[in-house]
């Protein structure tokens, strides 16, 4: 098998159109610098080198993935923390991240996934529709709390 190397410039400068096309976070590019046989050393002064020159911001990469795994995904804040966690953002840049979420906006949004959950279970005031509805939120990465706080209000059923 005649597997072409990577140089490290020719990575930095792959890495660079990168970061600068999409947010990237420093555990996913060392990762790619792990991949394409790039010695240790050499990523960690690529690493710097994005980092010093703004290419790559773990603070930056959080708010990013929490704005948009909250507004397209619909993803709750639990599904958030694990997703960066296992990108290992560090627990203070994700906490700062998640400030960004409004509680309204958490809250109605919530809202709204129940809402149109429950037009798809027959009986959703049941024992067992109200479990559905709890399984689905909580597996979309909402506090358990909140889930049973809201299914047990009907604000999902316009009735509070």
């Amino acid at each position: 098998m005649n597997k072409r190397t990577i140089t490290p410039q020719n990575a930095l400068t792959r890495l660079e159109t990168l970061c600068a096309r999409s947010e990237q976070c420093t555990h996913d590019i060392r990762q790619k610098l792990y991949k394409w046989g790039i010695s240790s050393s050499d990523s960690c002064k690529i690493i710097k080198s994005l980092t010093d020159r703004k290419f790559i911001d773990d603070n930056r990469f959080a708010e990013a993935f929490v704005r948009d795994k909250f507004r397209f995904s619909k993803w709750g804040r639990l599904k958030i923390v694990q997703a960066l966690s296992l990108k290992h953002i560090p627990r203070h840049i994700i906490n700062d991240a998640l400030e960004l979420i409004e509680p309204d906006d958490y809250e109605s949004a919530l809202i709204s996934h129940i809402s149109q959950k429950a037009k798809s279970i027959d009986m959703p005031d049941s024992f067992e529709g109200k479990t559905r509805l709890f399984r689905f939120m909580a597996s979309r990465g909402f506090e358990p709390s909140l889930i049973i706080k809201i299914i047990n209000s009907r604000k999902w059923a316009g009735q509070e």
